[in-house]
């Protein structure tokens, strides 16, 4: 299959078009104004079902939908739609309201931004100890666009909102003076979106033999195995990457692919089905992360098929996310108990094999949170919760409690129960 990809400027010439509303059309053009749209000739023909557009869930997922901006953002943008079709103007509409949607959560332009020799290194994230996350410039944007995506600045022609860095002199320089950091992710947008000679590139610091930094671990955070699969089957340099990813495994580097599979739809097509028998034939580690989501798989019964299905062909199950508060969160977000109440009855109803996923988890500004479940202490209903990652991290693994709140989307949705804060508060006070 050839790439073919629609956005907000043709997707009037998708073929399967005459399958949405006018009202589906306008929604669309309103809300791909403000929010990143893009979908591919793959996911059109493959994984969305036109038959059933209101209740498909691949469809939700790359297509914009009205309720994905609040009224009061959706009507601005209608109408300064409907008065002119200026571009400037329309941008400006669009940026005033993109700034009010969180656009960097998590305090990732405060406090995970590091630096060298007093230089911002501006593609590069540093939170927890032993990983830094790298956002090469090429790899800045994806074959599809998930609705949801917390990473929807890094999409809309705002450069002062993106993560990218060009070439990967001062991150080297950085990873060989902090030798405390044994992993890097490549991300983006989504770095298989490269070509072979340009990833190659970026990857080659790591595997010579004049490599000084403690890289042990490389991470590659890519959807391209559920958006586009012809990525490493028939496109023509899908042989060249394999080749690569094995030098990496043979150079004694784990290479883990942190594939994004949000539906067992994904995994369904056989295409999808070779392109990760093709990556496992290398030696890397196939993981599997997404958020939870309404209208997409806010159901334990899916969660529990997708996680067998993933073992099934090798992948291993990883994270259940919950949806960062960020861009179009509301529509998307699902209660932090009901995420808890759908992730365990998943996971209590698949073998052990499978139960190496973890979650919810809320990646915030503090670190990764989970949710362990709702329990009652001295008669009082509490939710408890852990680190799975932390800013510190001897915050890791250590239980914590929030009053039982069934309405709280996130942490700052909480409040902490048998004391007057969290335990971790005063000391990120102290680190900001």
């Amino acid at each position: 299959m050839k790439y073919k990809s629609y956005s907000l400027h043709n997707y009037l010439s998708i073929p399967q078009v005459n399958y949405l509303s006018e009202e589906a059309k306008r929604d669309i053009s309103v809300v791909a104004n403000v929010l990143p749209f893009k979908v591919n000739n793959y996911v059109l023909d493959h994984l969305i079902n036109w038959d059933n557009l209101e209740n498909d869930a691949m469809y939700h997922l790359t297509f914009p939908q009205k309720g994905m901006l609040s009224e009061e953002h959706y009507h601005e943008m209608a109408s300064a739609l409907d008065k002119t079709d200026d571009k400037l103007y329309l941008k400006t509409v669009a940026n005033h309201i993109r700034y009010q949607l969180n656009p960097h959560p998590a305090g990732q332009k405060e406090y995970n931004v590091p630096e060298i020799d007093g230089e911002k290194l501006w593609g590069v994230q540093h939170k927890y100890r032993e990983i830094v996350l790298f956002f090469p410039s090429a790899g800045q944007t994806c074959h599809s666009y998930c609705t949801f995506c917390f990473r929807w600045p890094q999409f809309v022609g705002m450069d002062e909102l993106k993560f990218a860095m060009k070439e990967t002199e001062l991150l080297v320089k950085y990873l060989e003076e902090h030798q405390e950091v044994t992993d890097i992710l490549f991300t983006g947008g989504d770095p298989m979106i490269m070509s072979f000679k340009v990833f190659e590139k970026y990857i080659e610091p790591f595997i010579s033999d004049d490599n000084k930094t403690n890289i042990q671990t490389i991470r590659i955070g890519s959807k391209a195995l559920g958006f586009w699969p012809y990525k490493f089957v028939s496109d023509p340099d899908a042989d060249q990457f394999l080749q690569l990813f094995e030098r990496i495994v043979k150079k004694g580097i784990n290479l883990s692919f942190m594939a994004h599979f949000s539906h067992p739809v994904e995994l369904s097509t056989d295409v999808v089905k070779t392109s990760i028998a093709r990556l496992r034939s290398t030696g890397m580690q196939i993981r599997s992360q997404s958020p939870i989501l309404q209208h997409i798989n806010d159901d334990a019964e899916i969660w529990s098929e997708m996680w067998r299905e993933q073992v099934n062909q090798n992948v291993i199950p990883y994270y259940m996310f919950i949806p960062r508060d960020t861009g179009a969160r509301d529509y998307f977000a699902v209660p932090l108990v009901k995420a808890w109440e759908i992730f365990r009855a998943a996971y209590t109803s698949v073998s052990g094999i499978c139960r190496s996923v973890r979650g919810p988890s809320m990646s915030c500004t503090p670190g990764k949170i989970q949710i362990l479940g709702v329990s009652e202490i001295n008669h009082e209903k509490v939710m408890a919760l852990r680190f799975l990652q932390g800013r510190d991290p001897d915050w890791v693994g250590r239980p914590f409690y929030a009053k039982y709140d069934p309405k709280a989307l996130w942490i700052d949705d909480l409040r902490p129960a048998f004391s007057e804060s969290f335990f971790f508060e005063n000391e990120m006070a102290e680190m900001f």
